[in-house]
């Protein structure tokens, strides 16, 4: 595996963590992390807070608050809150609140409030309050207040009704539908 880890620009100790390479498997209580894994996929990393990760695809990460993630495909998060998420589709958050979202299509977000997505087509999400949603269409929402959507493929503002499940028309149809 081609990887570097730092804390505070040098080099983590070994001794204060664990990288099992059988499992692709790498462990720390640390926080204020660096991992550059950017060459690997199908790794799980579990960490403290305020860690930056940097990798391919299919990977899992167990978090707690503060971490930037900038990742391919297929990943899933089980995060704490204020992360900042840069990835590419089909990808799965389970997140506290105040994160902020960059994402390609077909994923699903379960987060708490304040949070901002910026995501391609057909997403799912399931938030409380106070959220953004700068999506294109085929994009479900279950959300508490004052949510809005703004529909980038038509440039279209929503306001979201609190525990309604509502789907964006098809591209290029203004409108939504109540589930």
């Amino acid at each position: 595996m081609k990887y570097s880890i730092t804390q505070n620009g040098l080099p983590l100790d070994k001794s204060l963590y664990t990288l099992d390479e059988k499992t692709r498997t790498f462990s720390s209580k640390e926080n204020n992390l660096v991992l550059d894994f950017n060459s690997e996929s199908n790794c799980t990393f579990i960490t403290g807070s305020n860690c930056t990760f940097k990798t391919g695809s299919d990977c899992t990460f167990t978090t707690y608050y503060n971490c930037t993630f900038d990742t391919g495909s297929g990943c899933t998060f089980n995060t704490g809150s204020d992360c900042t998420f840069n990835t590419s589709s089909g990808c799965t958050f389970n997140t506290g609140f105040g994160c902020t979202f960059r994402t390609e299509s077909y994923c699903t977000f379960t987060t708490y409030y304040y949070c901002i997505f910026n995501t391609g087509s057909g997403c799912t999400f399931d938030t409380n309050f106070g959220c953004t949603f700068n999506t294109s269409y085929n994009c479900t929402f279950t959300t508490g207040f004052r949510c809005v959507v703004v529909r980038k493929d038509i440039y279209e503002v929503i306001e979201l009704k609190k525990g309604i499940k509502t789907t964006l028309n098809e591209c290029g149809i203004k409108g939504y539908t109540k589930i």
